[in-house]
């Protein structure tokens, strides 16, 4: 599993995930309509996704949304098909305020560093202790334009590369 927050297998992701929730990070995944190219028994698989997370940011409490796309290594192994790889492609993210009326007032130094499909995501992330990996894909870009490749690469037969 790759995540801003957090790269690696899905024992390990399942169990900081749940340590997180414990200490009230709230983070849900919305999901959306998929879009499968299956070559024999291998696959990749897109599906529209939204994250929202809720939690302080500057003492205001938000809600931060960003939308993209998982793209999903399969394969099919013994008649069932299992996801392999999961990388998400981060597009476009915001943050509001639960409260419209309360004033946020963002670190505009600190956020105009971030990547731009999740900047606002990697903000809240960063001010709650996650260490966020800063070359994830998003919409454009040599980084998603290289996930695309290996896509097809490993759709061809070839190994799946991560």
């Amino acid at each position: 599993m790759m995540a801003t927050w957090f790269q690696g297998p899905w024992p390990e992701f399942i169990r900081v995930t749940q340590e997180g929730w414990a200490k009230g990070v709230s983070i849900l995944h919305l999901l959306g309509g998929s879009a499968i190219e299956v070559a024999g028994d291998r696959a990749i698989a897109q599906t529209k996704m939204t994250i929202s997370q809720r939690g302080p940011v500057e003492g205001v409490a938000c809600d931060v949304l960003c939308t993209g796309r998982f793209y999903d290594f399969v394969m099919r192994h013994l008649g069932q098909w299992k996801l392999l790889h999961r990388q998400p492609i981060y597009e476009k993210d915001r943050i509001d305020p639960i409260d419209p009326a309360v004033p946020l007032q963002l670190d505009g130094q600190a956020l105009a560093a971030l990547p731009e499909g999740y900047r606002h995501l990697a903000y809240i992330q960063q001010r709650i202790g996650y260490r966020v990996k800063l070359d994830m894909p998003m919409l454009k870009g040599a980084v998603v334009e290289e996930l695309y490749r290996r896509g097809a690469r490993w759709l061809a037969g070839g190994e799946l590369e991560r």
